[in-house]
């Protein structure tokens, strides 16, 4: 069976939510991860901080290396993945992970959570993987893995939330392009998306979604320790559905 055992991930936004199960899964079979996200302190609206996951992925089995970390400032980034490199001797996996919501309509999203999407998931995306890229390429099994959706154009999915769907749809993006941008270096780049919602805690402060039809983070987990655990080579540019 694939394992994950000795390789090290590099995770944003990994404090809660489907970040934090993708790293205990991958901490169940001994891997090292980086946990890359903001919040160090506890908030009592949003359950979990980058020192409750640490502590999560260890007694699961694993290494972790806390970085408290906006992904959004490039300089931030550069010193979590130095720091995760040289405590473990390199960076095998990248997830990007973190992501910011609102699904509101144009004349309901104030410009600063227009900057705040773009800022997380186009540029935080963007600047994780240029930072992690150098040690990816000398890595046995590289992978990035974004959690994007395959690109739709139709109406329906911009009618609600334009914002929201454009800076998905930026992730979406660097998927695409980076797949056949370091196709010859042999990092593998994909993409893995919910076919439903996933419940977690960040989808309880959005208005109008019921958690309750959501299933548990732990298929995104389990889904994306399959990916993680294929040869890097010849399996790079997919958009894969949770089933």
């Amino acid at each position: 069976m694939a394992t994950l055992k000795g390789r090290t991930l590099f995770i944003t936004g990994g404090s809660r939510g489907i970040g934090l199960a993708i790293a205990l899964r991958a901490a169940a079979d001994g891997a090292n991860i980086v946990i890359a996200a903001k919040t160090a302190e506890p908030n009592p609206r949003l359950p979990g901080t980058i020192f409750s996951a640490a502590r999560e992925i260890e007694a699961a089995g694993g290494q972790c290396l806390p970085v408290q970390c906006d992904i959004r400032d490039e300089a931030q980034i550069a010193r979590a993945v130095a720091a995760g490199a040289e405590r473990f001797g390199g960076i095998d996996v990248l997830v990007n992970n973190a992501s910011a919501i609102s699904l509101t309509g144009t004349m309901e999203t104030p410009m600063k959570r227009f900057d705040l999407m773009f800022g997380v998931n186009v540029r935080g995306t963007y600047a994780a993987s240029q930072a992690c890229i150098p040690h990816l390429k000398k890595a046995a099994n590289p992978h990035i893995l974004t959690l994007a959706s395959p690109i739709n154009l139709k109406p329906a999915w911009f009618k609600r939330h334009v914002a929201y769907t454009m800076a998905k749809y930026g992730m979406s993006m660097c998927v695409l392009g980076m797949a056949e941008e370091f196709r010859d270096a042999g990092i593998a780049v994909n993409a893995l998306w919910p076919r439903t919602i996933i419940a977690t805690a960040a989808l309880q402060m959005i208005p109008g979604v019921d958690p309750g039809r959501g299933r548990k983070p732990e298929i995104m987990a389990d889904a994306a320790h399959w990916i993680l655990s294929q040869p890097a080579r010849g399996c790079s540019g997919n958009f894969f559905i949770d089933e």
